[in-house]
């Protein structure tokens, strides 16, 4: 037989490449995820009706805003401040912002009298009170005049220029961990700019994409700084503790976040490396949109060096502008009574005005600096070019902002029927009738929390409940409320980039068809499984560590009592 007529075999696949191959294909076959929330919308309709003909239940203390009905505000006539007074008491009192109240929860039929009022009368107000609506909106502004100017593209092409091919995934990465110091800004603005450095490198964009998403959502709970949940979940644990134990400070959880930050990085960038991109091969750009499927085509011509000179130019500009905010930015924050920093306390981190206005000036941050490129490399010429990236922008996002609304109807429609707070206690109190010892217990605790972040996303939300049931059980273990917190955080994040409810999950469905036409929710999910996966295991492998060889977990805040 001739050496022409030998057929090369096809490579053959592994069991998990075609375990995730199957989940992308049904994944994919799934309805448009307007139709998708639709059909989840009557399904709660249908499902609470249900439940409420069984009377189901549950009565637990939870923590919740202090309330004010018995307060009034008073004006302090010697220093002129406004503080909290107890009218009954007839004197000034310290307000916590939680407190611990026992509540029962019933599930809630959206086909009663009050059913059917809240789903037409509240339609506006859930929309209204959608804040990634205006997040989005206000994040993708900068960028938007950023990317029309050309700025995105040259920070892409610098960073390939100077930055080795391994480090790229991890700093990527990295970055990612830490923009939830930002809060939504990661998904908004690092997400679509990891596929386009994957993509300039030769790479595949999408492992851009789950290499992006995978450290700003599924490493969400840990950072190297202090961020305001850390403010929100430090405080809720301190009401959970009462008034018999030590309170926490807002550093209970600083050591194991800053190991857990690094480590879980490193593990996303063997995932990315490994497992992501040897799957999805090499990328083929006739199946993306070519606007951008192109962008790291090597696209010479005899106007090269001019436009290397301009866009050196450009950069240049956009360095004196990032100069100017930060300047800015200094005057508004370290001088002693600055505008960000807490009015009362003269902090800069934890829940301070600073901290609150981070996307703002993260987005003036892009805003000024991409027009200074365009004055630079000449790619803006007027204030109408500056509105024109705007609202190119903004009218890119059409098909999201439909989508959010029904997604907003359809969270709010969910909390209003107490079906999640009702599958939330039911787990907690099943796992604390188990029996079982201290660290089996917190290893329960996280798998619940992995399980309930499917239907409950938010870190807060999910703390507020748990935080008053476990707190008090594992103390009575001898487990710290810090060491609690920290199985809560292992928990709480890494679903977060497969859970249907994650609120910018169409978004990131929308960039990855830029780069592949066909691509879907299902496409995104496979993706991110096996970050799920290995991220899990590591993070509960380094908690069992953390416990073992009893490491403190922040400054002063041991693993047990």
């Amino acid at each position: 037989m001739s050496s022409d007529a030998v057929a090369v075999a096809p490579t053959k696949k592994s069991f998990s490449e075609k375990m995730l191959d199957g989940i992308e294909k049904a994944g994919n076959k799934v309805p448009h995820p307007v139709i998708m929330f639709l059909y989840l919308i009557l399904g709660v309709i249908v499902l609470s009706m249900v439940l409420s003909w069984f009377n189901i239940s549950v009565t637990e203390d939870v923590a919740v805003p202090i309330p004010k009905a018995q307060l009034a505000l008073i004006g302090d006539q010697l220093g002129g401040s406004i503080v909290p007074y107890d009218i009954e008491a007839g004197k000034i009192v310290d307000l916590p912002d939680y407190t611990i109240q026992e509540q029962t929860f019933e599930i809630r039929s959206l086909l009663s009298t009050d059913g059917i009022r809240y789903i037409f009368s509240g339609f506006v107000n859930n929309f209204a009170g959608f804040s990634v609506v205006a997040v989005t909106f206000v994040a993708m502004m900068g960028v938007g005049v950023a990317e029309h100017a050309g700025l995105m593209a040259a920070l892409i092409r610098k960073l390939v220029k100077v930055a080795p091919r391994r480090i790229i995934a991890f700093a990527i990465i990295f970055v990612g961990v830490l923009s939830s110091v930002a809060s939504d800004a990661g998904y908004l603005i690092l997400i679509p700019l990891a596929a386009v450095a994957f993509l300039t490198l030769g790479r595949h964009p999408l492992a851009g994409l789950a290499a992006g998403f995978a450290g700003v959502g599924a490493i969400f709970g840990v950072n190297l700084l202090i961020t305001p949940v850390d403010s929100m979940l430090t405080e809720i644990t301190n009401e959970a503790i009462g008034s018999g134990g030590k309170p926490l400070e807002v550093t209970a959880n600083f050591y194991f976040g800053i190991a857990s930050s690094i480590i879980l990085a490193i593990v996303a960038v063997v995932v990315t490396q490994r497992v992501v991109e040897p799957r999805l091969g090499k990328y083929d750009p006739t199946i993306g949109d070519p606007v951008y499927a192109l962008v790291g085509s090597d696209d010479t011509g005899e106007a090269e060096a001019d436009a290397e000179a301009a866009e050196a130019r450009g950069l240049k500009y956009s360095m004196y502008g990032l100069l100017g905010m930060v300047v800015m930015v200094l005057l508004l924050t370290l001088p002693s009574g600055a505008p960000l920093r807490d009015p009362a306390t003269g902090d800069l981190i934890g829940n301070t005005p600073f901290m609150s206005s981070l996307i703002f000036i993260i987005t003036l941050i892009f805003l000024v600096c991409g027009i200074c490129y365009g004055i630079g490399a000449k790619t803006i010429h007027s204030s109408s070019d500056v509105i024109t990236g705007v609202t190119k922008t903004f009218s890119g996002l059409a098909g999201l902002v439909f989508m959010l609304l029904i997604i907003s109807q359809f969270i709010a429609l969910f909390n209003y029927t107490n079906m999640p707070r009702v599958a939330a206690v039911e787990m907690a109190q099943l796992l604390e009738r188990s029996g079982f010892g201290a660290l089996p217990l917190l290893i329960g605790l996280i798998l619940v929390i992995l399980l309930l972040d499917i239907i409950i996303p938010g870190v807060v939300p999910k703390w507020a409940i748990f935080a008053p049931v476990f707190v008090p059980i594992f103390s009575r273990l001898g487990v710290a409320p810090q060491t609690v917190l920290a199985a809560y955080r292992v928990g709480d994040s890494p679903m977060n980039v497969v859970t249907p409810l994650m609120v910018y999950l169409p978004f990131i469905t929308t960039v990855a068809q830029r780069y592949d036409k066909k691509a879907g929710i299902g496409t995104v999910v496979a993706l991110m499984i096996p970050y799920v996966i290995a991220i899990s295991i590591a993070w509960i492998l380094l908690f069992i560590v953390w416990w073992v060889f009893g490491i403190p977990l922040g400054p002063g805040s041991p693993i047990e009592l």
